[in-house]
């Protein structure tokens, strides 16, 4: 019988014996550090297939240092960075293809011409130009292709190097800061593709300040302060690790509590308000004991639970009472 040579593959069996596919992005426990200057300080997580992860942070919170990571351009001091189950910085340019980039500042040569910017990266990746024209059609730039990118305006360029990022259909998308300069419009049609890679298995990364914006496509989010995980999970998870509570309102409000000791013990400022773990149990009280049907309820947004899980001191001075 011939020799066989036994390999590692980066795949798991689990109980029935199938296998399980690696999270698309994996660090444990990575620190990275600069002579005396701590960067990432024992960051762990993992996006799969198919989710998006808002990346949140003040500035200098290590977010920029964390998607180098991921791209294999920074060695972490300590831990381990994964890509689809291999080493992130040991296969790097193995990854350029299945990993798509968006850094926060979009710069190309002025010179060149939009079309030829993704023909260059086009290239690189072995896409098509039936592929690159598809894109500048879809991102509208088709009318301002063969102009040069010094006439561009920085929401053209910003579109472009969206297109530029997903130019190789990635299974892997970071995003930094990716809806800067673009309008409304725009952003929307920004998270509708994000969305479509979604669908087909990609996992996304977004790096944004934009919480109101990313807050509807995320599936979970890892808030970065001082280099530290500060806190990862959904927002209904996060929520729950906040000290925000869930309120509701209705008209006759006031009246209605002063007659209803259940009501009365949640009565605060004018609203019932509570942690979100009761909410199925009010909202069963007020139908079917109360008969209130039409009343408002308001869950914490993400910009609210950010702010209070980095605490008041990471605020802004804007923010402080």
């Amino acid at each position: 019988m011939g020799q066989y040579t036994a390999v590692n593959l980066p795949f798991e069996q689990d109980n029935t014996g199938s296998m399980m596919v690696p999270p698309s992005i994996k660090l444990t426990d990575v620190s990275l550090k600069y002579n005396d200057f701590t960067a990432l300080n024992n960051v762990s997580f993992e996006v799969k297939a198919g989710q998006t992860m808002a990346l949140l942070g003040h500035n200098g919170a290590g977010k920029s240092s964390l998607i180098k990571v991921i791209l294999g351009l920074i060695s972490p001091t300590s831990g381990n960075a994964e890509v689809m189950g291999q080493s992130a910085y040991a296969n790097h340019q193995q990854n350029r293809v299945d990993i798509g980039y968006l850094p926060e500042d979009v710069s190309f040569y002025d010179k060149l011409s939009g079309r030829e910017v993704l023909s260059y990266f086009g290239a690189l990746k072995g896409v098509s130009q039936s592929r690159i024209e598809s894109l500048l059609e879809e991102f509208g730039l088709g009318y301002a292709q063969h102009r040069q990118l010094k006439t561009y305006s920085k929401g053209m360029k910003q579109r472009l190097g969206v297109a530029q990022a997903i130019l190789s259909e990635p299974k892997i998308l970071l995003l930094d800061e990716p809806t800067v300069g673009l309008d409304p419009l725009a952003s929307q049609f920004l998270y509708g593709k994000i969305n479509q890679l979604k669908q087909a298995g990609c996992a996304v990364v977004i790096s944004t300040h934009e919480l109101s914006l990313v807050e509807s496509h995320l599936d979970i989010a890892l808030i970065m302060a001082k280099g530290k995980r500060q806190a990862l999970g959904s927002c209904s998870e996060l929520s729950k690790a906040s000290a925000l509570k869930v309120t509701i309102s209705f008209n006759e409000l006031d009246e209605r509590v002063k007659t209803n000791a259940y009501l009365q013990s949640f009565y605060q400022d004018g609203l019932l308000q509570f942690e979100s773990a009761r909410k199925a149990d009010i909202v069963k009280h007020l139908v079917s004991q109360c008969q209130i049907f039409d009343f408002e309820i308001k869950e914490p947004r993400l910009e609210d639970i950010y702010h209070d899980l980095m605490g008041q001191s990471l605020r802004s001075p804007v923010e402080q009472p």
